[in-house]
């Protein structure tokens, strides 16, 4: 079992989860983070830390079609191990539906 990000993250990407992951399994892009499904080791720590609610286990029906695209962008974008700021609109794009097609593919 692994931990996925999903597109809660997308747009707001306030990085609170990223320095209580103990294997640093985070990938940073533009505009989301993703978890390597490969590296994650199940802890569950990020999951709670997350102020949009975007990271889920992979058990959650939800989850499905996240884990490859968590997969795909971990091996495209850099690993980031410390917390960064947070877009200043952030709080703006918390909850909003449908941002899938706002992902942005460049790294971060």
């Amino acid at each position: 079992m692994t931990y996925v990000v999903t597109e809660n993250c997308i747009k707001c990407k306030y990085m609170d989860c990223v320095e209580v992951c103990p294997v640093d399994c985070f990938y940073v892009g533009a505009n989301m983070l993703v978890i390597s499904p490969d590296e994650c080791i199940d802890c569950g720590v990020c999951e709670p830390e997350c102020p949009a609610e975007a990271i889920i286990p992979d058990s959650d029906g939800r989850a499905a079609e996240w884990v490859e695209l968590n997969r795909d962008y971990a091996a495209k974008w850099p690993n980031i191990t410390r917390k960064g700021e947070a877009p200043a609109d952030a709080d703006e794009w918390k909850g909003k539906p449908g941002k899938l097609a706002m992902l942005d593919p460049n790294p971060g």
